[in-house]
């Protein structure tokens, strides 16, 4: 078991979703959000000289990101520096510091053109400015680094931000109809099944397991459209009181709703080596739709 976590980003949905399973677990960690300029190396060295004093950091775990898709795109100089510049100083830290490193990365360092679900040494091809700075974030931080993790995950989801199931919930409430693209398939992803994930491979390499650095992916099992996983938040939404309207869902194209960026018409990854890794089984994606939706009614 680790002695000593930092946990950076611990304010955002998983960060927050992360701090809470560790707490509830017994596993000490500091947590870090916005307040520590992560892009600053000086800033890093003297938040870890003042805090990690008594008790070293054997982890760190990495989980912030600017996620802006659209705006990317006119803000590249400051999605840059988090999403590359960050990483690579925390990973220079880590190393120097002898720490584990977690990285979040995303889906979007692939160009979404597919046809079999994405494995992790599959070639990357960035389509757009965020996504070529979490496939540069990668690099910096292997490169720095090369005893880090890389956790790519998709289509996340939780109680503790902004995202398409509490949008859908929203509107499904507001509207008479919703239309949804039909022409984006990839695997959902609950919030606190990847905090999970997370703590299982701190567990486990804290057990002795060997678990080799490098890349993995992660995203709840079974691939489906925008429009499917809208179909069953509002079936499931009704069902359990979420919802309290009747409401249309209709598929449309992704040409309907032009964005700056193009999104990744196929962003299905591949799980086997996680799986394998890890000795786990991954949920499937209507069974922690379930378990998500049930929380926000006990919330």
């Amino acid at each position: 078991m680790a002695d000593g976590i930092w946990l950076i980003g611990n304010k955002g949905m998983l960060g927050t979703e992360l701090s809470l399973l560790l707490e509830k677990n017994g596993i000490p960690f500091t947590g870090t959000d916005r307040e520590l300029d992560i892009t600053d190396s000086a800033a890093i060295e003297e938040f870890v000289e003042k805090t990690a004093i008594a008790r070293p950091f054997d982890w760190i775990v990495n989980c912030a990101a600017y996620t802006a898709v659209d705006k990317a795109e006119d803000d590249i100089e400051a999605c840059r520096r988090l999403n590359v510049t960050g990483p690579e100083n925390i990973a220079a830290f880590a190393k120097k510091a002898g720490a584990g490193l977690i990285h979040i990365s995303t889906d979007y360092v692939f160009n979404g053109l597919g046809v079999r679900p994405y494995r992790e040494d599959d070639p990357t091809d960035p389509i757009g400015v965020y996504g070529l700075t979490k496939r540069d974030g990668e690099l910096a931080a292997l490169e720095n680094n090369p005893g880090t993790y890389i956790l790519r995950t998709a289509w996340l989801y939780g109680i503790y931000g902004n995202n398409f199931v509490q949008t859908m919930l929203r509107l499904m409430n507001e509207r008479d109809e919703v239309k949804v693209v039909n022409d984006q398939r990839g695997n959902p992803t609950w919030a606190f099944d990847l905090a999970s994930v997370i703590i299982c491979l701190i567990t486990t390499v804290g057990n002795g397991k060997t678990v080799p650095f490098g890349i993995y992916h992660y995203t709840n099992d079974g691939d489906i459209t925008w429009f499917d996983f809208a179909e069953e938040i509002y079936r499931m939404g009704r069902e359990q009181g979420l919802i309290s309207k009747d409401c249309s869902v209709n598929p449309c194209s992704s040409t309907e709703y032009p964005a700056k960026v193009k999104r990744p018409a196929y962003s299905v990854l591949d799980k086997v080596k996680t799986k394998t890794a890890l000795g786990i089984e991954i949920p499937n994606w209507d069974i922690s739709l379930q378990g998500y939706l049930k929380s926000l009614c006990i919330q």
